[in-house]
């Protein structure tokens, strides 16, 4: 099996200010010759490939006609495809939720999901009552979701304390400000349901002793 492939790059430089076309000729793998539009002519990578650059550079016509892909194909691409891509804004999503830990003690850990944004280009903090955390903070790689999106997840390692103010902070060039989004330690159920029953029990022990000393008083008249 024989294997003949083209490869066609286009490279720029502030938007379409400088702009460059790069073409690739490979046979089985290994690079023959290629064409940059910098240097204008077919330059050849091996000694058949020199043979092809002296044959394609001796036809005026087709070298002319390489040399015009920087406008006629580069040029034209960038403006068309320009709007989907390059210019392309999504905002993030942004979440935190407490998830479990199973090589460590305590409550859990803090994991901030960032979603569904474009370009890729992020920048995602913690901060603790305002304070950022730059160390003890794991992030994954910026994933492509395979719709023109991305997601990243960033995980704050030490585990929260009740009382204390966590911020996911996300800066983005989509977003006009950083977007932020905050999570406490909720109230301890448990512990909450002890203080309640403590607290009834407290209660209707007045009243107990109230309605003793009503009845006392009732009988002893």
């Amino acid at each position: 099996v024989f294997l003949h492939m083209g490869r066609e790059e286009c490279h720029f430089i502030n938007g379409t200010e400088q702009v460059r076309f790069f073409e690739k000729l490979i046979y089985n793998r290994e690079q023959q010759a290629h064409f940059d539009s910098d240097v204008g002519v077919f330059v050849g990578d091996t000694p058949f490939g020199e043979i092809q650059a002296r044959y394609w550079n001796s036809q005026q016509e087709w070298l002319e006609y390489k040399r015009s892909m920087v406008d006629r194909y580069c040029r034209h691409n960038y403006e068309g495809f320009t709007p989907f891509s390059v210019e392309r804004r999504v905002p993030p999503s942004v979440s935190i939720s407490l998830v479990p830990s199973s090589s460590q003690p305590g409550p859990g850990r803090l994991l901030c999901s960032v979603m569904d944004f474009y370009p890729a280009p992020v920048q995602v903090r913690w901060f603790q009552d305002g304070q950022e955390l730059p160390e003890h903070v794991v992030a994954t790689d910026v994933v492509p979701n395979g719709d023109w999106s991305c997601q990243v997840l960033v995980l704050l390692e030490i585990p929260p304390r009740r009382g204390v103010t966590y911020s996911c902070q996300v800066e983005h060039v989509s977003l006009e400000h950083p977007l932020s989004r905050h999570w406490e330690m909720p109230p301890d159920t448990v512990r909450s349901k002890i203080l309640v029953g403590v607290g009834g029990f407290v209660l209707g022990l007045v009243f107990l002793v109230l309605g003793l000393g009503f009845y006392l008083r009732e009988k002893s008249s």
